[in-house]
């Protein structure tokens, strides 16, 4: 029995240094400099993503690993908290959320994250030398600012609150496409300028359904409170969407019929 085991242990270990090989050698290889540290990158869909823990601890000696819990990693940095999910298309820092573009994934048995995104963490610059296909960390030695100095009172909560009503079964993209539709509304001289008013304008009726049902009062999800923060952090599917609705269950056709589609995502269709 004992030597059946070792044999599974020694098949086992031997799929996942085979697995690990395979793994790094799909992508091409990015050389990174943090100061005198050097870390390797890898370049995944035309992202460079670096390997969150050694990443941290490169910029800060002191940096550790607080929790990985599941598919999160989280880390004490600088006074802040940094974490980031496998599958995940983020990186969360000092109460903030930053997009992430490509999904955040294991390589080599470490949890590799876009540079950019991560770097913003600091507040670090990324530059990029194309001659040599590397890249080095210009770091000061600060942290990006707070949530609450950058994210006006309110807004987090309602455009959650907003993007969780009308979506919350949606792709993220979608969340995110929903996000857009309010603020490209307060950027428009044809509905109010703020978030809370834009959700709650009733110059044509109401606006959006979540209002006149209620729904709009629940709380948010995880999900929906970080796509509203990448929102407010300037992420956008399209700068120029105001309008979307589902055709499997809207009761008014004015939209279809009196604005431009754009694109749909999931079951939502959006419309200039």
């Amino acid at each position: 029995m004992l030597k059946k085991l070792r044999t599974i242990f020694l098949i086992t270990g031997l799929f996942i240094v085979i697995f690990s090989v395979s793994a790094s050698a799909d992508y091409a290889q990015i050389p990174v400099s943090i100061g005198q540290t050097k870390i390797t990158g890898y370049l995944v869909e035309e992202k460079t993503m670096v390997p969150l823990v050694a990443f941290t601890q490169a910029m800060d000696k002191t940096s550790y690993v607080s929790s990985s819990s599941g598919d999160v990693v989280t880390i004490k940095t600088r006074g802040i908290t940094v974490s980031a999910s496998d599958k995940g298309y983020y990186v969360e820092a000092n109460g903030r959320c930053f997009y992430t573009d490509v999904y955040c994934r294991y390589i080599n048995g470490a949890l590799y994250v876009p540079i950019r995104a991560v770097a913003r963490a600091y507040d670090a610059k990324v530059l990029w030398n194309d001659a040599s296909r590397s890249v080095v960390i210009e770091d000061k030695g600060g942290v990006c600012a707070a949530a609450d100095e950058v994210y006006w009172d309110g807004a987090v909560l309602w455009l959650s609150r907003i993007i969780y009503a009308e979506s919350r079964g949606e792709p993220l993209l979608g969340k995110i496409a929903v996000g857009n539709v309010v603020m490209n509304r307060v950027d428009s001289a044809l509905f109010p300028n703020t978030i809370y008013g834009v959700i709650f304008d009733r110059k044509y009726g109401v606006q959006f359904t979540p209002i006149a049902t209620g729904t709009i009062y629940n709380n948010s999800n995880a999900e929906c409170i970080r796509a509203a923060k990448m929102v407010l952090e300037g992420t956008t599917v399209n700068d120029g969407v105001l309008y979307f609705l589902n055709p499997k269950i809207a009761t008014n056709s004015w939209i279809q019929k009196n604005r431009t589609f754009a694109f749909a995502i999931g079951n939502h269709w959006f419309y200039y």
